[in-house]
């Protein structure tokens, strides 16, 4: 079992920047990929980006790569998704999720947080 919470949305002007936090706690998170998705009113929940927990290798999806960050903290059990140069596009609920195993797009997501709006405003 894995725990996700997730903090850090809000409102932002466009161009601004955000920064999301997810905590993890539970099973061996070194055994799972983490990563963020978003999903957008009346749209399916897409990838964002993903890191594996022990390499910290990542993957970002086409349309973010450039603008959005991820990283861990492995001491602290803590995913990170710095979003800047934001877009009204980019207006969603963000989820934290974990996979085990290593594939970087996560088709196959085996634990959600509960979600964090982000609003962008113009």
């Amino acid at each position: 079992q894995v725990q996700l919470v997730e903090s850090g949305g809000g409102l932002v002007q466009a161009g601004g920047s955000l920064r999301l936090s997810c905590s993890a706690s539970g099973s061996t998170l070194s055994n799972y990929r983490m990563g963020w998705f978003r999903q957008a009113p009346g749209k399916e929940r897409v990838f964002v980006a993903s890191i594996s927990w022990s390499s910290g290798y990542n993957a970002y999806s086409n349309s973010m790569k450039g603008r959005f960050t991820i990283s861990r903290d492995n001491a602290k059990n803590a995913l990170y998704l710095q979003m800047s140069s934001l877009k009204t596009e980019d207006t969603a609920v963000y989820y934290c999720a974990a996979a085990f195993g290593g594939i970087a797009t996560m088709p196959r997501v085996d634990y959600w947080g509960q979600g964090t709006q982000v609003t962008v405003s113009s």
